[in-house]
């Protein structure tokens, strides 16, 4: 009888008091203040705040900050699991944690519109008379002068077969999940976290073989800001499926509950999108009429 009296009669998941959100933004600050301090130092100068000078330990301010927030995100993530498996996940606290995976998907896909506008603001309007600066920064035309870029056709044609084939196989494992098949779901998630790392390390070829690098232009600016920042998405991604295998490997998903895997499925689905949209334009129609590197 104390036990029914104790059980709550509602739906909803009253969550214990928490230390995460509050150590979360901390860390966000200290991430943020060693961040522009790192980048000030990059380049000759140095961040004065509050009357401190940040210029000797910008890089170790910087790793402070992103260890908490590794930690925050273990811890969370690990209190959301046990929760979970306590059975505090009720349908209606199932559709909350959905929700609330959409407005995140959300805010990464405003976060990616700001780079496609910096692209395109600067490749389709690169000679106005008014822009005097940017004439001369692109010499009126785009790719700007002196620019040779990468070969859609070799290694990014590669790695946009790479992230179709990850679509194709997390949608195998999510099937899987769905009809009770454990080793397919296990099976399709190591297919899918294999090639997560192999276009990682494609990526990072084709990188340290561009012709082109950051500083070059603004080119090269909002090419590797764009894609660069994709595949950190691409590792985040791959980190989230690597998770999601360990916990299938150990029977922690079921047809009925398997909030975890789902979210790193739409996750991922997500990544593939982007990189439709980022080879689409900065790799194959920037480079109509260009020059294209011999090799590249």
């Amino acid at each position: 009888m104390a036990d029914a009296h104790a059980k709550p009669q509602h739906d909803y998941h009253i969550i214990a008091p928490s230390p995460w959100p509050a150590l979360a933004s901390l860390g966000a600050l200290i991430l943020a203040i060693g961040g522009v301090a790192w980048m000030q130092a990059l380049k000759g100068g140095s961040l004065n705040l509050f009357g401190l000078d940040f210029a000797s330990a910008n890089f170790w301010i910087f790793a402070i900050g992103m260890v908490i927030i590794l930690y925050v995100m273990y811890a969370w993530w690990s209190d959301t699991i046990k929760e979970g498996k306590e059975g505090h996940h009720t349908p209606v606290v199932s559709l909350h944690l959905r929700y609330g995976m959409i407005m995140f998907i959300a805010s990464e896909v405003m976060f990616f519109v700001a780079w496609f506008w910096a692209f395109f603001d600067a490749s389709l309007f690169p000679g106005e008379v008014q822009q005097v600066a940017r004439a001369e920064f692109t010499g009126g035309v785009w790719p700007p002068k002196g620019i040779e870029v990468l070969d859609p056709w070799h290694l990014p044609l590669y790695n946009t077969v790479i992230l179709l084939l990850s679509g194709t196989t997390v949608t195998w494992a999510h099937h899987a999940l769905l009809h009770g098949d454990r080793k397919g779901l296990i099976n399709g998630l190591a297919l899918t976290v294999g090639l997560g790392v192999l276009f990682s390390f494609v990526q990072a070829y084709e990188y340290m073989h561009a012709p082109f690098t950051f500083h070059d232009s603004i080119y090269g600016a909002t090419f590797f800001m764009s894609t660069g920042f994709h595949g950190f998405h691409v590792i985040v991604g791959t980190i989230f499926l690597l998770v999601c295998l360990f916990r299938a490997m150990g029977g922690d998903f079921s047809p009925r509950h398997h909030f975890g895997f789902e979210a790193a499925a739409w996750y991922w689905h997500f990544v593939d999108v982007v990189w439709l949209f980022l080879f689409a334009s900065i790799y194959v129609w920037a480079s109509f009429g260009a020059t294209i590197a011999e090799g590249h």
